[in-house]
């Protein structure tokens, strides 16, 4: 004698999610352009923050040298982005010797995880003005110290990683610049 089992009645849940993006991933911005999700920005930036001061340029030693003891007089750190390991040292002594008085560290994908950690280590705790380093600097890296960037041959990259890698500076009140460097 088995009884018919009660069918449960659930009140129906409304499911709310809120998915956070820098930039829309294509699969974000495919949902909401379908309708099946909402989106909205977020236009106004934080207090004190300024918006990052870009410019394009040709290698200039003058240049690079000025804004580079710009940033070390204001106590500030500069990255220099060169997304070619096979000559990235070289990228490093050229940079050493337009700033003597700087001391720079440099990183990239294929350095053994020790190497590498110790020279990101040493530019978070500020014992490098300037890190030199490949695209690994894209993501995660929240240096607030650091507002000045050099992207070289930045006419090789794609737009977004152009604005990825410009979004690592300007994390402070500070005025950030972002220099891209074209042949």
């Amino acid at each position: 004698d088995a009884q018919p089992t009660e069918k449960l009645k659930h009140p129906r849940a409304t499911v709310h999610v809120l998915t956070m993006t820098a930039t829309p991933i294509p699969r974000a911005l495919h949902s909401a352009l379908l309708g099946i999700r909402e989106t909205s920005n977020l236009e106004t930036p934080p207090l004190d923050r300024h918006p990052v001061e870009t410019r394009i340029i040709r290698w200039d030693d003058q240049l690079i040298k000025h804004a580079i003891l710009r940033e070390m007089n204001r106590g500030g750190q500069v990255y220099f982005v060169h997304n070619r390991v096979q000559d990235i040292e070289q990228v490093v002594e050229k940079v050493k010797i337009l700033v003597p008085e700087a001391k720079v560290t440099f990183g990239h994908g294929q350095m053994d995880a020790h190497s590498l950690e110790k020279a990101m280590v040493n530019f978070v705790r500020k014992d490098a003005d300037i890190l030199v380093a490949t695209t690994i600097i894209e993501s995660g890296l929240d240096i607030p110290n650091a507002n000045t960037i050099f992207i070289d041959d930045a006419d090789m990259y794609g737009l977004a990683d152009l604005h990825q890698l410009r979004g690592r500076v300007g994390r402070s009140k500070h005025r950030a610049y972002a220099y891209l460097i074209v042949n």
